[in-house]
């Protein structure tokens, strides 16, 4: 929904591209995020749950299928142990959003 809920499809793909993009996926998920930020050239203000609760493999399945359902020929491919590595330390909604302002600076988010 534009201005509310940020599309997914056709960004975790990009975004995974690189070590800190997925590192940065995993704290989404692992943690949740709080808004504002800007996806696509649009800006958005929600906030995202935390998935904590679902088990590493469940958490590694849909940021696969997330990037599988973008461009990218060759889509990242998330594991378990790829999630299990980052459960520690847990980080608050707003340290992720601050992760991801830091990584925008050194790879621009789509």
């Amino acid at each position: 929904m534009k201005g509310e809920i940020p599309p997914l499809i056709g960004r975790i793909d990009q975004i995974a591209r690189t070590p800190e993009g997925r590192h940065y996926l995993a704290d989404v998920l692992l943690n949740g995020l709080n808004g504002p930020l800007i996806a696509n050239g649009d800006r958005y203000n929600f906030s995202m749950p935390s998935f904590r609760r679902l088990p590493d493999q469940d958490i590694a399945a849909i940021l696969t299928y997330l990037s599988a359902a973008g461009d990218r020929p060759d889509p990242p491919v998330f594991h378990a142990a790829d999630i299990a590595a980052q459960r520690t330390p847990v980080l608050s909604p707003s340290a992720v959003a601050d992760e991801r302002r830091a990584l925008d600076k050194i790879h621009p988010l789509p």
